[in-house]
């Protein structure tokens, strides 16, 4: 990774090598648990054919549909279902959350019927008008996003499923929600409560921590109910949420995982790629990709570059002090399970290789992934002994597939597969495994289950049998959210970060301008191509130039598009008109990085972003980066923290023990202020 310069990064090279002492004990692991994942042949049973992918594909929509008829008939209208008892529970708010999660995964798998009965339903029956206190993170990733997703698949011709007597009754209930949602926001930072009342707004007594996920994992969401409905303020709180949290950043580029959202503080400093933390960076690279806005694209990569340097420990990764880089948590957490999927969309897909096959070494040796397993005694974390039916090693699993057509991949889809049909499934849906060494089953089944699991799972199948589903053969390419909802890169939604507006026609300003180098032909690179589809990205191009290709799904050119074009099946070639960039190097970062963003409500029903953005030097020399996105940031002293990692690998395990208790009496602390801060991609 780029470095600040030989001087001036003498003290984390010096820290880094205390840590290779400090982190032996999980390096002899990696080389024992992964050599077989990497061998292709040592540890897989045969190569799956296109014809048991067909059969692979249809056995997981068995399990879909085990799962979600066992919900509609024990547990609707309730919010989930209880699949050993087969009853039902309120878990989230009391709106049928399972059949909102689920309406985009009926959709791509062609069942008009019952996604047209599911969305007249919901359009009929949920209000938000109910005097209930609700996690603001889960509600929008999990009701926005499910609302949000069924509408733009319900309201369009082009998917194949539009409903005739469709009249936005879903864009309405999202409009409703996202209003209910705002009072959150109201805070000295802007990094919302992690709770709100739907009638009330935030208590008065509400915890003022949250999770660096729970306020960095709002904006696709937001993002895309701000441009359905014409309303900028869904998008600018959202924003202004993420430059809070990235304003307050150690000097190291790196954010811990609770913050105070009315002082700023940090009261948990543990940087991390897991728990409380994960969607956070997940949100930056999609938000870029789906909006084009580089702001988003600008903190990813800083973010990303300290992630990888200070976290990544290959091909694992662990938890530091964000302040000092120390390593304090030698853990895998399964919430890092999603990261290699996102490398893959950032283009840097050797490392996800290598991390993916590490991670599904430990499904292998349990048959499941538990909450936390321990890289230094290498056993499974106390008190994290569970299998919740997380998506993240499939979602993962799905895209480096995709990417690299190895069909290493589809052998662990089979077995991921085989573990969930002969460990969690049970009578009237799929359980929670409490324990992934005895395989005990829990009475629960998140709605993610359905929303996530069993959709990357199909989708993994169906690619390798020959696709057949609107996300790999619609008109749009589609982008996920962390709950797996499909967003889709239509003109109204992704065609509005543009520099000149006339008529409803929409035209690309800036196709040469924005982060690393490119040349012309990235420019004209065809929108209806996926960047990482067919083969796997060389190896030596750096993370700045992939980056700058793969904002790839929308071009136009003035004055108008055709009526393909507004459909984005196709687009011109036309050379588009271009800011240079400056093609100096920068000694002073602090100068060369200068990123002005303004949000305007626009009469033709549009919002127009426009980004002035400085060149960047590929390869900083010197100091870190200054940050100026039109906010007004009160600076934050921190000083270095002391703690400082054992050089002795004997002392490993006990200092382990050590920060478990710390942990735990650091979580007693935040749930004596209030609510618990929600953490991220639903671990609760």
């Amino acid at each position: 990774m780029p470095t600040s310069g030989p001087d001036a990064m003498q003290p984390a090279l010096r820290r880094r090598r205390r840590r290779q002492g400090f982190l032996l004990p999980f390096a002899c692991l990696s080389a024992a648990l992964i050599a077989a994942a990497l061998l292709p042949g040592a540890a897989f049973a045969d190569g799956v054919t296109p014809s048991e992918a067909r059969r692979l594909r249809d056995e997981v929509k068995d399990m879909f549909y085990h799962a979600f008829d066992g919900y509609m008939q024990h547990a609707f209208p309730l919010d989930e279902l209880r699949p050993l008892s087969c009853q039902g529970e309120d878990s989230l708010g009391g709106y049928a959350l399972t059949l909102i999660d689920s309406l985009d995964t009926l959709a791509l798998l062609g069942d008009k019927e019952r996604f047209d009965a599911a969305v007249e339903w919901v359009g009929k029956n949920v209000r938000f008008d109910i005097n209930k206190t609700v996690s603001v993170f889960e509600t929008n990733i999990r009701i926005l996003g499910g609302l949000l997703s069924a509408h733009l698949i319900a309201s369009d011709y082009a998917t194949g499923m539009r409903i005739q007597s469709y009249d936005d009754q879903l864009l309405h209930l999202a409009a409703d929600l996202a209003q209910r949602l705002l009072p959150a926001f109201d805070t000295p930072t802007g990094i919302p409560f992690g709770s709100v009342n739907l009638v009330y707004g935030v208590d008065e007594n509400e915890s003022k921590i949250t999770s660096t996920a729970g306020g960095g994992t709002l904006t696709l969401e937001f993002g895309v109910l701000s441009r359905l409905t014409n309303d900028s303020v869904y998008e600018r709180v959202t924003k202004n949420s993420v430059r809070g949290i990235w304003a307050r950043r150690s000097k190291l580029d790196l954010v811990g995982a609770h913050i105070n959202v009315f002082t700023g503080e940090w009261t948990q400093k543990d940087a991390g790629i897991g728990t409380s933390i994960d969607s956070f960076y997940e949100y930056l690279l999609k938000a870029y990709l789906l909006f084009g806005d580089e702001e988003y694209l600008y903190i990813f990569q800083e973010a990303y570059k300290a992630a990888m340097h200070y976290l990544h420990h290959d091909p694992w990764y662990v938890e530091v002090n964000m302040n000092s880089g120390a390593t304090v948590w030698p853990l895998f957490n399964s919430l890092q399970a999603f990261w290699p999927g996102l490398q893959v969309l950032a283009g840097d897909v050797d490392p996800a290789i290598r991390t993916h096959a590490a991670f599904f070494s430990v499904w292998k040796k349990y048959g499941f992934t538990p909450e936390g397993f321990n890289l230094a005694t290498s056993t499974v974390q106390n008190g994290q002994r569970s299998y919740p039916l997380r998506p993240e090693l499939i979602e993962s699993t799905y895209w480096l597939f995709k990417a690299t057509r190895d069909y290493r991949y589809l052998d662990v889809g089979r077995d991921i597969l085989a573990s969930l049909q002969y460990g969690a499934k049970c009578p009237c849906g799929y359980c929670h495994i409490s324990d992934v060494e005895t395989h005990q089953q829990d009475d629960h089944m998140e709605s993610f289950f359905l929303a996530e699991t069993v959709k990357y799972l199909w989708l993994l199948f169906d690619l390798a049998a020959g696709p057949d589903n609107i996300v790999e053969n619609g008109p749009y390419k589609y982008i996920f959210s962390t709950e797996g909802h499909l967003l889709p890169a239509t003109p109204q939604i992704a065609l509005l970060d543009e520099h000149c507006l006339y008529a409803g026609a929409f035209c690309n300003g800036t196709a040469g301008h924005g982060y690393g180098t490119g040349d012309s032909s990235n420019k004209h690179q065809n929108a209806n191509s996926v960047p990482f589809d067919d083969s796997r990205t060389p190896s030596n191009q750096s993370l700045s130039n992939i980056l700058s290709t793969t904002r790839g799904y929308i071009k136009g050119v003035c004055p108008g598009l055709t009526h393909a074009q507004k459909l984005g099946i196709s687009y011109s070639a036309e050379e588009d008109n271009s800011i240079q960039q400056n093609s100096g190097s920068s000694e002073n970062l602090d100068e060369s990085y200068v990123i002005k963003s303004s949000v305007q409500a626009q009469s033709s029903s549009v919002i127009l972003i426009s980004h002035p953005v400085a060149s960047q030097t590929e390869e900083p020399t010197s100091g870190r980066s200054q940050y100026n996105a039109n906010i007004v940031a009160t600076a934050e002293s921190v000083g270095t923290d002391t703690a400082s990692a054992s050089s002795h690998p004997e002392d490993l395990v006990k200092e382990t023990e050590s920060v478990s208790e710390q942990k735990e009496i650091n979580d007693k602390e935040i749930a004596s202020q209030g609510s618990q801060p929600t953490e991220g991609r639903y671990l609760t």
